[in-house]
């Protein structure tokens, strides 16, 4: 009986021990923490290179094709006006030599010089180890083809009118990986000569003798001076030549409304004019209207660069005054 008892109780106290467990909330499952997505930063995408334009083989003034084999870094110029454009376009630091003449811009005085116009030192020109020669229409008879047989690179950039001189900075900027600066520099200059041809559109044109020395030699059709004369609204009263000399005689009978003095730097005047034989009955002496150019705007106005704007500008409105005020 007494076992039996203690078989009870043992039995009733696990089936509490049981009850009391199965009583118990269930607990509460932890989730498994679920890994970040990872993020990535993407690469910048691989710039595609810009292909060289060299070697490039261009066509010059001269009718000469000349291939450009890689960037030029040591430029010589042979002509004053080439030197300007080099510089307009941003390439003064790879100009390695001038000519005696090249005085704008002022930087240009201290580069080393070669020689003049078309006395060329040529031992001179090749101790500075050019990749590119830029000469000039006078060069090519002579110094163009000793260049050509030391096997230089060799480009003619030459104009004889203002549209030439556009064409000039083009091809300048196009063989010198400059050609945006080429182009922006001639939309510039292109404004500003349509500006002028507006101004003076429909104006009687004044006649003009422009005279470069005291022996009356002058400018005439062909030339480069004579390109502004006639873009700036006058007439020219020098013909048949490039480049004629007058007579005292012929000045007399063309009557210019205009004398302008490229020699003044020289020591021709206004004055000097005045005393001249038969010239107090020209009617731009009885009036006036003699234009005394300082030797910078005589460069301005001979020179096939950039600067030939400002010359058209000042010629313009000294033949037409009231167009620009």
């Amino acid at each position: 009986m007494k076992r039996l008892a203690i078989l009870t109780l043992t039995i009733f106290t696990v089936a509490l021990l049981l009850a009391g467990v199965s009583c118990r909330p269930a607990p509460t499952p932890t989730p498994t923490p679920i890994p970040p997505t990872p993020t990535f930063t993407p690469l910048p995408p691989t710039p595609t290179p810009t292909p060289s334009p060299y070697p490039m083989t261009v066509t010059d003034p001269a009718g000469r094709k000349v291939t450009i084999k890689a960037e030029p870094k040591a430029i010589v110029s042979l002509a004053p006006s080439i030197t300007e454009i080099l510089y307009a376009l941003g390439l003064g630091d790879k100009v390695v030599g001038v000519t005696e003449f090249c005085n704008y811009p002022p930087e240009a005085q201290a580069k080393p010089k070669v020689g003049g116009f078309s006395d060329v030192n040529i031992e001179k020109l090749l101790s500075l180890n050019p990749d590119l020669v830029l000469v000039s229409s006078i060069h090519i008879a002579q110094v163009l083809p000793e260049l050509e047989k030391l096997g230089l690179t060799a480009v003619v950039v030459d104009a004889h009118d203002l549209p030439q001189v556009l064409d000039s900075i083009k091809l300048v900027g196009k063989i010198t990986g400059k050609e945006k600066e080429a182009e922006s520099l001639v939309a510039d200059m292109q404004r500003r000569m349509d500006a002028v041809a507006k101004a003076v559109e429909g104006r009687k044109k004044p006649k003009v003798f422009w005279e470069l020395s005291s022996d009356l030699w002058s400018v005439g059709p062909g030339s480069f001076v004579h390109d502004i004369i006639v873009r700036a609204g006058g007439e020219n009263i020098a013909t048949g030549h490039p480049y004629p000399q007058l007579t005292n005689e012929a000045v007399i009978s063309a009557d210019p409304d205009v004398i302008i003095l490229a020699d003044h730097p020289y020591g021709e005047s206004a004055e000097t004019v005045a005393k001249r034989p038969g010239w107090d009955k020209i009617k731009a002496v009885k009036e006036g209207r003699i234009v005394e150019l300082t030797q910078e705007q005589v460069d301005m106005a001979s020179r096939p660069g950039p600067r030939v704007v400002d010359a058209l500008e000042l010629i313009a409105k000294v033949l037409h005054p009231d167009a620009f005020r």
